[in-house]
């Protein structure tokens, strides 16, 4: 998972990087709509990129098997493309559903391991 976010982020900062050499624009949007957008996805993307790689680690980290690992990763991976392509895309409507995704996913394991970790201070009687 990773190794294809750091693909995923290295994507959208040449996209930026690319737009900002056509416009000549060093700092900030240039009143550029499409280089705007280009900085929004590469934002977010490195907002919430990181918490999703941690929670990964986390859960294997907890003995979790293989499967709901891959399963939590594919469900990160495909939310942070979909909100990539909304953003730089014409349609947003692949934003909200990413979004979604992303944070059920990130509720959903945030408590299971909040409880692991429960259960583990209290089977080592704390």
């Amino acid at each position: 998972m990773t190794a294809i976010f750091v693909l995923m982020l290295t994507v959208l900062s040449l996209n930026v990087s690319l737009r900002r050499a056509k416009l000549k624009v060093l700092i900030g949007d240039g009143d550029d709509t499409t280089l705007r957008r280009r900085i929004r996805a590469h934002g977010n993307f490195v907002e919430n990129a990181p918490l999703c790689i941690l929670l990964v680690l986390a859960i294997e980290a907890i003995l979790a098997t293989s499967g709901i690992i891959w399963i939590v990763a594919a469900i990160l991976i495909a939310s942070r493309l979909l909100h990539a392509i909304g953003t730089l895309g014409q349609s947003t409507r692949f934003i909200v559903p990413a979004m979604v995704m992303q944070h059920a996913t990130l509720v959903i394991c945030g408590l299971w391991l909040l409880i692991q970790s429960l259960g583990n201070l209290s089977a080592a009687g704390m």
